[in-house]
Parts: structure tokens; C-alpha cells; sequence
């Protein structure tokens, strides 16, 4: 390790890279502690004669949250792409328990009388460091597993590096059950060093202020600002994300750290419901919707769906960056529908305000 992370982030102040966030650089410690035991050469393993040694202790690692928008996942690219093993894994969190479930029901498939020891066993084979983006827990499913599933990477030898906008203790707020997942936090608390992330700018949205959120119409002009706007946010990385939704799948397109990119048909064309609606506003902090079309009562079963996704939107207060057929006043001008349409119209344009967003 021949510099900090200290002084490469200095050094990326230093080329226009980066601008000096005193939040950010008070991380800075935490993440150098974890990347330089990781890259230090575990002790030699003492092994009986018959017997597998163990694997090494898992380096304490971080649980590092804060509001949206202020560098948790450019801190963890950095610290990621600064940590000299090969032996490392970034994810988003969602991604992470879509496979495990997937996983899960292989093994079953299978006939395991422990579905977790093989699945956990699979992700820890050959790995050392998991970062995960933007930990966050809504599912009954997920907040049942997740403790026995860390404490099995934990045991073999894991470390793990988190994001998350929530303190520990808020994680599967007011969920079912969430006496059984209290153990999860406490375990987290011991394992992680928990670092709040509490920059005053939100970046993100300074990315958006004074700029079009909303285009129209819908046309070549629309689509070129809205790639831009994407590969702003994503650099143009990004890929499918499922959510899991009372046992069906729900598909966002292009998603990459919050920010997902899906077209008005993707969401509206599908028999979806306020479930889906409300995991999808769950999962993401910026929504890139495209093709919002003239609405009437010849597509009412979309416009409806289109409804409630902007409430659910607006309810879970995520950016929307939209191109339509038509102003939001315009949009819905005959048909069944129109006099409630107006509510949708008044929150599109509410959801323009530079300083609309969640907190």
C-alpha cells in the first residue's frame, strides 16, 4: 500500500476529480484501517492433521450511511478500486438477496436439509471482501435469512463494507416480525464500525439544480438529454434489477447506486399493481421514466397503473426525471379518469422543484 486513501482522495481534489467534502474525507480512516488488514498477509493457519484449517478472522468492517446523495457510493468505489486483492465483490444490495433467494430454491430443488450452508458457502468461496451498496431491508423473506446469512459469511471469513441510508437501528423499521431481526443489528454493530456519512450537500440533487427534469415533447431531442442525464448519474454502467414482489418478479430495466432508467410501457403496460409500485419507489432514489404518452380512455388501464406510480413516487419523495407526449396538465384530456388525473398533474409538477427528493 503505497499511499492512503487519504492522499489519493487528495490527489483527485487535486485534478478537479473530486471537490474536498470534510464528511467524506472523516471516512476516509475507517476505510484505510479495513484495506490496509486486507491487504496484509493473514497469519499462517494452524491446522490439526486431519483437519481443514480454519478460515482467518474477517477484518472488521463498515457499515457507512447518511442521506441520499452524499458519496456513499463513490467512498465505496474508491475504497474498492483502491483495495490491492482479487478477492473482492461489490453488489448492490438488492441484486445480493435476489441471488441468495434464487440460490435458496436451487438448493431445495435439490433436496437441502439446510438451504443457507450452501448458498452462503457459494458467495464466500474464494472471496475475502464483499461491498454492498445501499443495504437496505423491506422484504419479510430477506429480513428472516439475513442474519443466520451473515453470520455464516462472518464465520467464514468475510469482511463486509456496507452502505445503507439508514442508522443500524432503523433498518426493517415497523417490519413483521422485527423482534426475530433485532439479532441482525446487534450482530451488524459488533462486526461493522458504524460511520455516519453527514455531508450538508447532497450531490446528486446538485447535479439536477438548474437543469430539465421534465421533456417534452418525447422526441429524438428528449431521448439524446435523457441518455445524457443517465450516463451523468451511472457513467453508463448498469443492468437489469429484479424485485421480488409477493412471489412475482418485477423488472426495472437499467439500474446502477439508486438511480434506474425504464420507459412508461415497461411500467404501466404490465399488470402491476401498488405492491410493485411501492417496492419499485422503495428501491430506487431516481427514477429516469421515458415515453409518458397521451393519455385517454383508450389506454385507461395504463393511465391508471401511470397514476399510481407517480403517488407512489411522490409518497416515497424520488426524484422523477420524465419525457412525455404532453405538459402534465395536458397529458389526460378525455375519458374516464380526467378529474383525478388533475391530483397526478399537480404532483408532476411539484416533483420538478429543484429541491424535490428524499431526504
Amino acid at each position: 500500500m503505497d499511499q492512503t486513501l487519504c492522499s489519493l482522495y487528495d490527489a483527485r481534489v487535486a485534478a478537479g476529480d473530486l471537490r474536498p467534502d470534510p464528511a467524506q474525507i472523516v471516512a476516509l480512516p475507517a476505510l484505510d484501517r479495513i484495506r490496509a488488514a486486507l491487504e496484509s498477509p493473514p497469519p499462517a493457519p494452524r491446522a490439526g492433521l486431519f483437519r481443514k484449517p480454519p478460515p482467518p478472522e474477517p477484518v472488521r468492517g463498515l457499515y457507512l450511511w447518511g442521506g441520499v446523495g452524499r458519496g456513499k457510493s463513490m467512498l465505496m468505489d474508491f475504497f474498492f478500486e483502491n483495495v490491492a486483492i482479487r478477492a473482492k465483490r461489490r453488489v448492490h444490495f438488492h441484486a445480493f438477496m435476489q441471488e441468495v433467494q434464487k440460490g435458496l430454491h436451487a438448493a431445495r430443488q435439490k433436496g437441502a436439509d439446510d438451504a443457507l450452508k450452501p448458498v452462503a458457502a457459494g458467495i464466500a468461496q474464494g472471496l475475502r471482501l464483499l461491498c454492498f451498496d445501499e443495504m437496505q431491508i423491506t422484504d419479510i423473506t430477506d429480513a428472516m435469512i439475513v442474519g443466520r446469512l451473515f453470520e455464516l459469511l462472518f464465520a467464514a471469513g468475510v469482511t463486509v463494507v456496507t452502505t445503507s441510508n439508514r442508522v443500524p437501528d432503523d433498518l426493517y423499521k415497523d417490519g413483521l416480525q422485527r423482534a426475530r431481526f433485532v439479532p441482525f443489528i446487534a450482530m451488524l454493530k459488533d462486526r461493522l464500525e458504524v460511520v455516519h456519512l453527514a455531508s450538508p450537500t447532497d450531490y446528486r440533487q446538485n447535479r439536477l439544480s438548474g437543469a430539465d427534469v421534465y421533456f417534452t415533447p418525447a422526441d429524438r431531442l428528449a431521448r439524446e438529454a435523457m441518455a445524457s442525464i443517465w450516463h451523468g448519474f451511472t457513467e453508463g454502467a448498469g443492468g437489469p434489477l429484479i424485485l421480488q414482489v409477493q412471489g412475482r418478479a418485477v423488472e426495472l430495466p437499467l439500474f446502477h447506486n439508486g438511480v434506474a432508467r425504464a420507459s412508461f410501457w415497461d411500467l404501466c403496460a404490465k399488470p402491476l399493481g401498488p405492491a410493485d409500485y411501492l417496492a419499485i419507489a422503495a428501491a430506487v432514489r431516481v427514477l429516469i421514466l421515458e415515453d409518458i404518452p397521451m393519455l385517454s380512455s383508450e389506454n385507461y388501464n395504463e393511465a391508471r397503473r401511470f397514476v399510481t406510480l407517480i403517488d407512489a413516487l411522490y409518497e416515497a419523495r424520488v426524484r422523477l426525471i420524465a419525457s412525455a407526449a404532453a405538459a402534465p396538465e395536458m397529458l389526460y384530456l378525455e375519458g374516464a379518469g380526467v378529474f383525478e388525473f388533475e391530483r397526478t398533474a399537480s404532483r408532476l409538477r411539484e416533483m420538478q422543484s429543484a429541491d424535490w427528493g428524499r431526504d
